[in-house]
């Protein structure tokens, strides 16, 4: 008996070393695990800015105003960020870096956009980091799986990026074909979701059908109270008496001295609250969409040319959520509501990129690389030109 409890205790400690020896050679070896963070001075106007406002609620224009320092004062900037790599990179890539940091602006590899890869293989990228600009705070992530092969491709991408408010989904799975040894295409599906519903208003839609737009203040809490105030005609001399409401939120505190300034200012939040609750009560969308794609890669050392781009057809099918909501339905809204009989549109969405460089000659190069995506009406886009001259 205790021959067979050692004998399986050996094979588990093999196996498990197998097991072990295999998340090494395929998932972890060449990786890198980084965490890194910067920070920064914020952004200062050259000069305060002030603005005149009234003393006391009714207050003619001709009483002293009092002055306020209206200035923006932002607190410093950050970045912090942490996470998982292993990418291949491409000839005319160069580290960026003596350590990695994650700074997606500073450190960017075609890998992650490119339909093919540098390598077969497994990469993934897993990445999360928060930031702060001008007294703006934002997460972002972005979570990025491929598997490339001769002749396929499956990729699983989950991306954030909060300073743009872009934000999706994706699972694709693509045939390769190589017609030269520089050239490839690509076919197959992808699956993508949103979260944002697109031309649809809940407040203009609700205003529309007979509600007066003050009752959505009390809705949230806002009171309004009603006041008399009389002034002399300058050049009549006569007496003009003039009724407005003030605005005062649940704490009674005063917000508004007027229905215009309420509506000018603390209005606008309650408006983009009413709406944020209704779009966020409608969920997710999810879509499936053929996709072709081609790759040019030529590589040496004093000239490179690296090409690509994928199509994501018109004929999108929407298989999560309410299709009444979906981005087919993006004009179709009105005042009145959803347009009877409307037609659903469809669209086209892109992907593509380039990397070009050309050294003339030992002191003189010059380059061009940029990329860019359109998914529904959100865009993601940079690009960089320029020369380099190097004395000798």
């Amino acid at each position: 008996m205790k021959n067979i409890v050692l004998a399986l205790l050996l094979s588990v400690s093999v196996y498990g070393q197998g097991v072990l020896k295999t998340v090494y050679k395929d998932f972890l070896k060449y990786g890198t695990v980084y965490a890194a963070g910067d920070i920064s001075n914020s952004y200062v106007q050259d000069r305060k800015e002030f603005d005149a406002r009234s003393p006391y609620p009714g207050a003619g224009v001709w009483e002293t105003p009092d002055i306020v320092d209206v200035t923006s004062y932002n607190p410093f900037d950050y970045r912090i960020g942490f996470g998982i790599r292993k990418l291949g990179r491409f000839d005319y890539e160069r580290k960026p870096g003596m350590f990695w940091t994650g700074n997606q602006k500073r450190e960017k590899q075609f890998a992650l956009h490119a339909p093919s890869s540098a390598v077969d293989g497994l990469e993934y990228l897993m990445h999360w980091d928060t930031e702060r600009s001008r007294g703006e705070t934002w997460t972002n992530h972005r979570y990025f799986i491929r598997q490339t092969g001769k002749n396929h491709i499956f990729k699983f991408e989950k991306r954030k990026d909060g300073r743009s408010n872009f934000q999706y989904e994706s699972a694709e799975g693509r045939y390769r074909l190589p017609i030269t040894k520089k050239l490839a295409i690509s076919g197959g599906a992808i699956y993508r979701t949103h979260q944002t519903v697109y031309g649809y208003n809940p407040f203009e839609i609700w205003v529309n059908d007979g509600n007066p737009w003050y009752a959505m203040g009390y809705t949230y809490g806002y009171q309004d109270k009603v006041y008399t105030s009389t002034t002399s005609d300058p050049v009549t001399g006569d007496d003009v008496e003039a009724t407005d409401w003030t605005w005062e939120d649940s704490t009674g505190a005063l917000v508004a001295y007027t229905d215009l300034h309420f509506r000018e200012t603390v209005f606008k939040t309650i408006i983009n609250q009413y709406n944020n609750s209704i779009w966020d009560e409608i969920g997710m969308f999810g879509l499936v969409s053929p996709i072709v794609g081609f790759d040019f890669y030529h590589y040496e050392p004093k000239f490179w040319a690296h090409l690509y781009g994928s199509w994501l057809l018109p004929l999108h099918t929407y298989v999560q959520g309410d299709i009444q909501y979906s981005y087919l339905n993006r004009d179709n809204w009105g005042k009145g509501g959803l347009v009877e009989d409307a037609s659903l549109q469809q669209w086209n969405d892109f992907q593509g990129g380039i990397n070009i460089g050309w050294k003339l000659n030992k002191s003189f190069s010059i380059f061009a690389e940029g990329d860019y995506t359109k998914f529904w009406d959100r865009q993601i886009f940079q690009s960089t030109v320029g020369f380099n001259y190097t004395f000798k």
